[in-house]
């Protein structure tokens, strides 16, 4: 087997774990932290890509509006946060799932009706679109690269946060006893805002990252949502650490599943069965891993310790 294509798929599996980092590093805090179930985290990282294209389009510039769309998805995040999901955190886990489904209707509409229902594309600027080098011989695309870089950074970025810093040492104490942290004098509602806000934040970066890989459009958010709920069982609800890992894992899993499979399934059927067959079972294997952790570690591979 080429090797050059098995380092190429592996780095093509870590850069699918890296956008679902950034999507399920901000999930995980909000459920592991504030036990609220979610579904419109997804609907998060679909609207930082509109809001990308939007920015980029207004100033013709792709890093402005990179850091524009980031900035909207922190301010939409914390407005939700306020006038919709603080009424939620003192009721059950349907209440919190009718309540956000209730969201993803409501910005997939908002969405229709601020853009329309056509899809919308991001170019690339050269700078990005070229291929680098990563080793004599071997050009790999320098966006995807930059997602790996991205990533990478961000989860240096939380690890110091939560694991260094005061808020994070509130983030951990408020995720093991918030009534205890609350008497202590400091102010829950607030830190609930900034984990939601921080959560939405990065759940934007993920969509801008994602988003000149593939059209943006309404719905965008609900199937990635999918994998990024097993990749929070995966590695532990609230652990950062789980995430990344667990991201990375799941990538692989599915990268490697659809590039290899349709030659060994060959041997077996049809090369048309096989390439029908092979993403199918790339999928199912997800699954099936997750299955796996669940029996051997039902609380993720690595559980919440602060992080």
């Amino acid at each position: 087997m080429d090797l050059i294509l098995i380092l190429e798929q592996t780095l093509n599996g870590v850069q699918l774990g890296m956008l679902l980092f950034l999507l399920t590093a901000g999930l995980t805090l909000v459920f592991g932290i504030m036990d609220l179930v979610n579904l419109a985290h997804g609907s998060l990282y679909m609207m930082g890509a509109y809001f990308f294209a939007t920015f980029t389009r207004l100033t013709g510039s792709f890093l402005l509006g990179a850091v524009l769309a980031l900035v909207a998805t922190l301010i939409l995040g914390i407005v939700v946060e306020i006038v919709a999901l603080r009424r939620l955190y003192a009721r059950d886990h349907l209440d919190h799932v009718l309540g956000t489904f209730g969201l993803i209707l409501f910005f997939n509409e908002a969405a229709r009706l601020v853009w329309g229902p056509a899809g919308m594309s991001i170019p690339l600027p050269p700078y990005l679109a070229r291929a680098i080098e990563i080793l004599p011989g071997v050009p790999y695309s320098a966006y995807k690269a930059s997602i790996i870089v991205v990533g990478l950074a961000v989860a240096g970025f939380l690890y110091w946060l939560v694991g260094r810093t005061r808020i994070g040492m509130l983030i951990r104490a408020g995720a093991s006893n918030r009534e205890m942290v609350g008497a202590l004098g400091v102010n829950i509602r607030l830190l609930f805002t900034l984990v939601f806000g921080l959560g939405a934040a990065l759940a934007g970066l993920a969509g801008v990252m994602d988003a000149p890989i593939r059209t943006v459009q309404i719905g965008m958010g609900e199937n990635i949502l999918i994998l990024a709920f097993v990749v929070v069982v995966i590695g532990g609800i609230g652990s950062i650490r789980g995430a990344f890992v667990a991201s990375i894992l799941v990538g692989l899993i599915d990268v490697m599943g659809r590039a290899f499979l349709p030659e060994l399934l060959k041997l077996f059927m049809t090369p048309i069965a096989a390439s029908t067959a092979a993403p199918a079972i790339s999928s199912m294997l997800i699954y099936v891993a997750m299955a796996g952790v669940l029996v051997f570690r039902p609380e993720g591979l690595f559980p919440a310790r602060g992080g």
